[in-house]
């Protein structure tokens, strides 16, 4: 049942806009004004937001300023109430990021038509927005009126990728953001030492080297593929042009790096506190959770460096793994037996 947040401060409107609602079968928590409904906003995360702009504390303008913000929030559909019909008050709200208006008084008809068209453009969105190779060619199509990439559609294919082949080096210039179709790339630095780091492994349908060119820095990690891969290559001008055309794409962009982000800070903790024997089993359940795959195809070199550590107590602790029952080694390949038991591993 979808979940819809109702922020009105007249209590007669909140009332009667709420019984309308979940007589269609909605459930709905409201709040009385606009601080209230931010604060339950970000508690719930409801599927759409329905907000009055004239409120006390806080008004309809500052709560979405607020939401949009926020990676957990921006993308809720949000439609604004109001009893203005100046043209300069919509036009403040859309540029604002509102996804519709309703001008009171509304009927039910009006109401639940907006709402139900807001909820499919979500629905549609995230199913569209599914990490594949059609799917970026269809962020292409979307936005092709807009910005006019037809002829670069036209040109976007797949590029065969060798094993140990570079696909970037720490230090270029970013030209393009790439998409994995199939195989599996390495993201990883050199320290002075000699010594590789391996930053992240990028499995199939992940994109790669969108940080670097959206910050318009040069790259600060090199990546090459682990095997024989497929690779879609979206120049950066195209790629800029599509997040900027369209709100909904770039608040799913934005989404993704905060998710990145908030990856890359549990690693680093990861590094400082965890055992050796933990972050190595951090890495396993990491690459069977992404790879969508029981067995796992990753040297022992690139396991250690992944973990942050050497390639003998990577060996040591597999043996010790194996004895636990928790993977089998097949070969250069490791298949995952127990990843309840792998998550376990604290000491």
């Amino acid at each position: 049942m979808k979940q819809i947040l109702l922020i009105e401060d007249d209590k007669v409107m909140r009332e009667n806009t709420a019984e309308i609602l979940e007589l269609a079968g909605f459930t709905v928590y409201s709040a009385e004004d606009g601080e209230h409904g931010c604060a339950k906003a970000r508690e719930l995360k409801p599927d759409l937001i329905i907000c009055d702009i004239m409120m006390p504390k806080l008004d309809g303008y500052g709560v979405l300023n607020r939401l949009a913000k926020s990676p957990a929030t921006s993308t809720i559909p949000f439609i604004f109430l109001t009893a203005k019909a100046e043209k300069s008050d919509l036009r403040k709200g859309m540029e604002l990021g509102a996804d519709d208006y309703l001008m009171k008084p509304y009927d039910d008809e009006e109401l639940l038509s907006a709402i139900d068209m807001r909820l499919k453009k979500l629905q549609s969105l995230k199913d569209y927005y599914s990490n594949s190779h059609s799917t970026l060619k269809g962020f292409l199509a979307e936005v092709d009126q807009k910005v006019n990439l037809s002829e670069k559609a036209k040109e976007f294919g797949a590029t065969s990728i060798k094993k140990k082949q570079i696909l970037f080096n720490e230090g270029d210039t970013p030209q393009f953001v790439y998409f994995l179709i199939s195989g599996k790339l390495k993201v990883f630095k050199n320290h002075n030492d000699g010594k590789e780091y391996i930053v992240e492994v990028i499995e199939k349908n992940e994109f790669c080297g969108t940080t670097s060119l959206l910050r318009g820095d040069k790259y600060m990690s090199s990546c090459l593929a682990l095997e024989e891969s497929q690779v879609a290559k979206l120049p950066k001008e195209d790629f800029l042009k599509l997040i900027l055309a369209n709100r909904d794409i770039s608040n799913q962009f934005i989404k993704m790096l905060a998710n990145h982000i908030e990856a890359k800070e549990e690693q680093l903790l990861s590094f400082a506190y965890d055992t050796v024997r933990l972050r190595i089993a951090k890495a396993l359940i990491d690459l069977h959770q992404r790879a969508k795959s029981d067995t796992l195809k990753i040297t022992r070199d690139d396991l250690a460096s992944l973990a942050g550590t050497t390639t003998e107590t990577v060996i040591r602790c597999l043996s010790d793994f194996k004895k636990d029952g928790l993977i089998e080694p097949v070969g250069r390949q490791i298949k995952i037996l127990d990843s309840q038991g792998l998550s376990h591993q604290d000491y």
